[in-house]
């Protein structure tokens, strides 16, 4: 048997969107604790082994993306050579995932149907084993343990002194259907053989730009007609499912069931309010099952008195750089000295510090023409590197306001539903915004009556079409670099995004003196799956030894027997927190020179950001937020003057 033990995955009770939601028996089968951190690792495994058995030293696979790195892993194990087929709307990170295994990718410039027509008629060319997916027999029997292991998991959960018991509904992101039919067909044999009661209703949900499953189901058709995908959710971009769906269709009417489709933004929302109630860091394709939840909840699909699990069928790592916008992904460098030393010129220092104060600058404009939003952010980008956000409703550019507290708003005054007078009074009365600067850029005649209700609301107001664009952007400059110095300093008290990489402190030392040893990593991280995908990412183009501690514990006592040349940190350890260890590490001589840096989930205060800089954290980097390239390149550039 080829397993890396897969299988036996936790189900948590979900009680903070329970209470969000209002109903009371939410679960979820946490699949992110697989080997490769998707369930399709089940699929890979049972499959690889069939393979194994079979002989078969030779496999051709089509993938969306988390098949690939699953069949990757478990192939190398096996050693099977494996040829996979991706599109190009994959992300780089997945491909070179699959790659770091010893795959074959083979990049189709198409969709993903198309990239499984190539790979089947490649495969046969070859004379090459063909992996058929749903309609494989290792897809369906593998993912039969979801149902086996919710089965006996819910009863030990919800106590009513049976030893198998069945949700109501069981809930999933949908792209071929391979998950829900084999879990489907579980909870049919245990059904069968008397362990439960009934079998449930199945939830599928789609993305809206690739949902051709939810259309036949609305036009009550047993079968689907094919789409061409429109999603940034390259996971879910299956146009074609075929006989998956006719399955799912067929479970439907026999056993109840819906289906329906969130958009990509929705689920990019649940993605990042499932990360901030429950603690979970899922990728997109799992936020679609869970924005899809919300609805089955709201439009009273699923009953109040239901129980309901969904499949949180994959982690995050990496974050697709759609999921947060580009202006979040900051690049700071260094002017490169000439001479053979570590130092760093105080004005190149200085130049990148002035660049990183420009770049978490941010704007947010509102206009309910995207046209003119589109030019003034244009005209801002061009002359600073500004985070420039745009809103083309006042009720928009609030929630974008609230979310990103920027430093400057631009806003026009006519606006459907609500306008530039109600946002003013809106950002007046909350406190968090009632010091922006405003700027109100708008082709409204002002009355005596407006320019009333705009005294003392507004930095300056531009009629549009009456002045030169260049003084409006001149104007803007002007206005943030005379804000208040504290309001400037603290970026990270107005947005989201905690990603924040500090300049390098670095000492005058030779870095060829120990080019030759291989340098050691002390990561600090209680949660196995990060763990795991941390050391991955690292280990992958940097060639260091990375020591895991799980406990705070054991922490020091392994950083003195290592002496390591740097250390990862996590804040959320059980037993002592990373506030904690570092305050040890501090009033400790033989350990306090060892540069840390902060990989956490934990979205800090003002106060919590200033104790990690007076204890000399070199960087903090958001685990949902995470930039695995400018992360290697941070952690190469410490190891190089330790």
């Amino acid at each position: 048997i080829n397993s890396m033990g897969e299988g036996y995955t936790p189900l948590v009770r979900a009680s903070k969107i329970q209470n969000r939601l209002g109903h009371p028996s939410i679960f979820i089968k946490d699949e992110r604790q697989s080997p490769t951190s998707s369930f399709k690792d089940r699929q890979a495994a049972v499959a690889t082994t069939a393979m194994m058995q079979a002989n078969i030293q030779e496999c051709v696979l089509a993938s969306t993306g988390n098949a690939a790195a699953a069949y990757a892993a478990y192939c190398a194990r096996a050693d099977i050579k494996l040829w996979i087929f991706l599109t190009s709307m994959v992300p780089a990170a997945k491909m070179r995932e699959a790659a770091l295994y010893g795959a074959e990718v083979v990049k189709v410039a198409g969709t993903y149907d198309q990239a499984k027509k190539v790979a089947a008629d490649f495969a046969a060319h070859k004379d090459i084993h063909f992996d058929k997916g749903a309609k494989a027999i290792p897809g369906k029997e593998s993912m039969k343990t979801v149902a086996f292991e919710i089965a006996e998991e819910l009863a030990r959960q919800l106590d009513h002194g049976q030893k198998w018991q069945a949700p109501d509904w069981y809930i999933q992101a949908v792209s071929g259907g391979i998950g829900p039919i084999g879990v489907q067909k579980g909870f049919e044999e245990l059904y069968k053989m008397g362990l439960i009661d009934r079998v449930p209703k199945i939830g599928v949900i789609q993305v809206a730009g690739c949902s051709p499953m939810v259309r036949a189901f609305a036009a009550h058709k047993p079968t689907a007609e094919p789409v061409v995908p429109e999603t940034r959710i390259t996971v879910l971009s299956t146009g074609d499912p075929g006989l998956g769906y006719k399955l799912l269709y067929q479970a439907n009417q026999t056993y109840g069931g819906h289906m329906l489709s969130v958009t990509d933004d929705e689920a990019f929302e649940a993605m990042r309010l499932l990360a901030k109630t429950e603690g979970y860091s899922v990728e997109p394709a799992t936020a679609v099952a869970f924005a899809g939840l919300e609805q089955l909840i709201s439009q009273s699909i699923i009953s109040p008195n239901e129980t309901v699990v969904v499949n949180c069928s994959g982690h995050t790592f990496p974050v697709e750089k759609h999921i947060m916008d580009e202006e979040n992904l900051l690049d700071v460098q260094l002017s490169q000295s000439r001479e053979a030393t570590a130092s760093v010129h105080l004005d190149g220092l200085g130049a990148a510090i002035k660049r990183l104060d420009e770049q978490v600058t941010t704007i947010v404009v509102i206009d309910d023409n995207p046209m003119d939003s589109r030019l003034i952010r244009r005209l801002l980008q061009a002359k600073k590197p500004y985070r420039v956000f745009e809103a083309n409703t006042a009720i928009e550019g609030l929630k974008l306001i609230r979310e990103r507290l920027p430093d400057l708003v631009v806003s026009d005054l006519t606006m459907p539903e609500m306008d530039g007078f109600a946002l003013l009074q809106e950002l007046k009365n909350d406190p968090l915004t009632a010091n922006i600067p405003v700027i109100i850029v708008s082709a409204k005649d002002l009355t005596i009556e407006d320019e009333r209700r705009l005294a003392g609301q507004t930095s300056s107001i531009w009629l549009k079409g009456s002045f030169s664009t260049n003084d409006l952007v001149e104007h803007v400059v002007n206005t943030i670099s005379g804000a208040e110095p504290v309001h400037i300093a603290e970026p990270d008290e107005r947005t989201k995004t905690k990603e924040l990489i500090l300049p390098p402190q670095v000492a005058n030392i030779d870095p060829a003196s120990n080019a030759s040893e291989t340098k050691k990593v002390v990561l600090i991280e209680d949660n196995p799956v990060d763990a795991k995908l941390i050391t991955r990412i690292l280990q992958m183009k940097l060639p260091i030894s990375i020591i895991q501690v799980a406990d705070g514990q054991n922490a020091i006592k392994v950083i003195k027997e290592e002496k390591p040349q740097l250390i990862a940190l996590d804040l959320n350890i059980p037993d002592k927190s990373g506030f904690q260890i570092l305050q040890e590490l501090k009033k400790d001589k033989d350990l306090d020179d060892i540069p840390v840096i902060v990989i956490t989930s934990r979205i800090l205060t003002v106060e919590e950001r200033e104790s990690l800089i007076s204890n000399d954290v070199r960087s903090v980097w958001q685990k949902g937020e995470l930039n695995r390239e400018q992360l290697i390149a941070h952690v190469e550039s410490e190891l190089q003057y330790s």
